[in-house]
């Protein structure tokens, strides 16, 4: 059983009270980071460039003054990329809150951000040359500012931390994740010891298009007994569980390497990846509220009796594992679309309200999983979360009658690939 150290009702006033944080509330400190990774001096922070550079300066200042112990020098955990010819100069900036329990505190909760962007781009404009600027105030300044707030507050809290803490803002996303592949692969050796890898993404956005969500690439139930707990404590923004399309990102490298991961972010936008990126198109309060309950999944992480349950993937064929639609070079295809489609073509199709619910007026949604198999068809298919079992079944029974999917490619080979899509059945009120 995972308990708590302590009560949640302990952590709620901690917003502010920090000495690591008299520089204004937390939604104007938030405000100030996003304006310095977003400014146009950064020039869009491109892998390998001087912005992305400014970008990590500026990360390693802040969290050296929190109190962290830094894990590279200033320079942090540099590598090298081979691009088109050109030797491409990255690194990670990595700074650690070791935990108080003996114990414990050689077992890690990693939090993670991407720094890099997608640069400039150069216009003719009435015979002249004009440069846009790409600020990624959303994508992904954001997610770095929660993570320098979350560490300065776990630094300043870190008597509530049974395992240690590292913070890391990962260099050269856009260039294939090198910086996190980098990070698991080569430069931290204790990824045995890693209980949950925690990655921000994106969350400056709010309203109904963009909610509060988070993903785990496959149901990991403690994840979800952590969010569910902070929730029922009564944290003041809780995420839902996000289903369908997941931004691919930093958590993946840990995840091939069979790491609990789960992503928070409120999802991309219109503005994501233009010009129109920049820091005002921000809810700063929202994402003061993001960070205290992210704040708080990182303490229920790091103090919990055992690490989060891990993915088994030892002494698997390649070919015969199960991957992510994300993790491969060309996911399954259903009538030339993805899970949507099947969806959308299939499923609603010819799914039938099963006639007990109906008769009693129950509605709701099954998470169906199933494995599109490298021959194109579907197998394995189970429901793994209902609200009734007769529409459990009627989920399966269509599911399981799929044509079969084009398969799914990495490497030039067919591999297998697991879905978890969300089958709704909703009643239609009578006018």
């Amino acid at each position: 059983m995972r308990r708590a150290f302590l009560p949640l009702a302990v952590l709620l006033f901690l917003c502010g009270a920090l000495p690591a944080q008299d520089a204004g509330t937390c939604s104007q400190r938030l405000r100030g980071h996003v304006g310095f990774f977003a400014s146009d001096s950064l020039s869009g922070r491109l892998a390998g460039t001087s912005g992305e550079r400014r970008a990590a300066d500026y990360i390693y200042d802040r969290l050296y003054e929190a109190g962290l112990t830094m894990l590279a020098d200033r320079s942090g955990q540099d590598f090298s990329i081979v691009k088109g010819g050109d030797t491409l100069h990255s690194a990670n900036i990595v700074g650690m809150v070791e935990g108080y329990d003996s114990a414990l505190k050689g077992q890690y909760v990693v939090v993670g951000a991407n720094m890099d962007h997608i640069g400039t781009n150069i216009l003719t404009v009435d015979g002249g040359e004009t440069i846009q600027v790409y600020p990624g105030a959303n994508d992904n300044a954001s997610g770095l500012s929660c993570l320098i707030e979350l560490a300065e507050r776990v630094a300043g809290t870190s008597f509530l931390f049974r395992r240690s803490v590292v913070f890391v803002a990962f260099g050269a996303k856009e260039e294939g994740m090198a910086g996190s592949w980098y990070f698991v692969n080569r430069a931290f050796s204790h990824t045995d010891s890693i209980s949950v890898m925690v990655d921000l993404v994106s969350l400056g956005k709010s309203g109904e298009s963009n909610p509060f969500i988070y993903y785990t690439c496959v149901p990991n139930p403690d994840v979800s007994g952590f969010v569910n707990r902070i929730a029922g404590a009564g944290s003041y923004y809780a995420p839902s569980h996000g289903e369908g399309t997941v931004l691919p990102n930093d958590y993946l490298t840990f995840y091939e390497k069979g790491i609990p991961v789960v992503l928070f972010t409120t999802g991309s936008s219109r503005t994501n990846r233009t010009v129109r990126d920049i820091p005002s198109g921000l809810d700063y309060q929202n994402m003061e509220y993001i960070c205290e309950f992210v704040f708080n999944f990182i303490r229920e992480a790091a103090n919990a009796d055992y690490m989060v349950s891990r993915i088994s993937s030892e002494g698997e064929d390649p070919l015969d594992r199960v991957y992510t639609p994300y993790e491969v070079d060309n996911p399954p295809e259903f009538y030339h679309g993805d899970e949507k489609r099947f969806l959308e073509r299939w499923v609603y199709t010819y799914l039938k309200y099963p006639e007990m619910p109906l008769s009693m007026g129950i509605q709701g949604q099954v998470l169906v999983e199933f494995i599109v198999e490298k021959d194109g068809s579907v197998s394995n298919v189970k429901a793994v979360r209902g609200d009734d079992y007769d529409l459990e079944d009627e989920a399966v029974r269509v599911v399981a009658a799929s044509p079969k999917w084009k398969p799914a490619t990495l490497g030039g080979e067919k591999v297998r690939v697991k879905y978890v899509i969300p089958v709704e059945f909703r009643l239609r009120k009578r006018k």
